[in-house]
């Protein structure tokens, strides 16, 4: 909690404080949009504080406690429209865009900030590791709606796997972490317990990155967040074809919803998957399906963990 209120000045800390310490489990998010009420995001409500509405002042005071005085250091994160801080917490930006070329190059006039806050849960996937390995680990997808745990269940999967879990010794894990969200680094540190044989390209394309990852640190299990384009498809295909096996999200209400998506069509025919793990809005495993979509959970696999 420390690490989120150091960014505030201290009539603002101590008001948070009192609104989210007895809370700070629950909490999601801290919303600030200038002139308005801060916004609090809790797991079962939303709540405003009407005292506290933000202006440029305490904008540019959280930019600068983020930045260290210096915009320059963070070009790249302004430019993806996000900072990682200390605990693997994320302050998204919003404001005036500049762009070059049709390309973003900054967000200037940053008049929105999202701080989403990062929690672990270990053991988050300990219902559906049973699931996910016979005789060896499985292709799997995790499917959910936004906000529904796909990558919290992911970041436990890869711990779960690089540490070892009942009678299945650790497997070299390597995680593609595009957005900073699974391992969440900070200079090159997780943030996260992602298991001790695990490592990390932290903020690299997921398609480039899956074929770094492979050549240059031979992993068993490649972990890749939010599948979407053609791109990361050839690059999963690609990973598959050399060996190692693939554990990923994508967006999606239900398998039966990723057939009306075109690019993900072609390696749904392919049975490239032989377990699909259905997350609801409750964060939790709804199902998880066969490569024929057929359910296999719930069944007796009971003391794997």
């Amino acid at each position: 909690m420390e690490e989120i209120l150091r960014l505030f000045p201290e009539i603002y800390r101590m008001n948070l404080q009192k609104k989210i310490a007895r809370r700070w489990d629950k909490l999601q998010e801290i919303r600030l949009r200038l002139s308005q009420p801060i916004e609090l995001v809790f797991d079962d409500a939303t709540e405003w504080i009407v005292s506290l509405q933000p202006d440029r002042t305490i904008s540019s005071y959280i930019i600068n406690q983020l930045s260290g005085y210096s915009l320059y250091r963070l070009e790249d994160e302004l430019r993806q429209g996000y900072i990682t801080i200390q605990g693997g917490h994320r302050v998204g930006l919003a404001g005036k865009v500049n762009t070059v070329g049709g390309h973003v190059k900054a967000i200037q006039d940053i008049t929105f900030l999202n701080i989403r806050i990062a929690k672990e849960k270990i053991g988050a996937a300990k219902n559906i590791m049973p699931y996910l390995y016979e005789k060896g680990y499985m292709n799997t997808l995790l499917v959910g709606p936004p906000q529904s745990g796909k990558t919290t269940m992911l970041r436990d999967i890869a711990r779960t796997i690089s540490e070892g879990w009942y009678l299945t010794p650790a497997k070299k894990v390597g995680v593609i972490d595009e957005r900073s969200e699974i391992a969440a680094c900070l200079h090159g540190i997780p943030q996260h317990r992602v298991g001790k044989r695990t490592d990390v390209l932290d903020a690299c394309p997921k398609a480039e990155g899956m074929m770094m990852m492979i050549r240059s640190m031979s992993p068993e299990i490649l972990i890749v967040d939010e599948i979407g384009s053609s791109e990361d498809v050839q690059a999963l295909l690609e990973a598959i074809n050399a060996g190692v096996h693939i554990i990923c999200t994508i967006h999606g209400a239900s398998l039966a919803s990723l057939y009306k998506r075109p690019l993900i069509l072609p390696i749904l025919k392919q049975q490239i998957f032989q377990r699909f793990v259905i997350l609801n809005a409750a964060n939790r495993a709804a199902a998880v399906l066969d490569q024929h979509g057929k359910a296999i959970m719930p069944k007796s696999k009971v003391g794997y963990i």
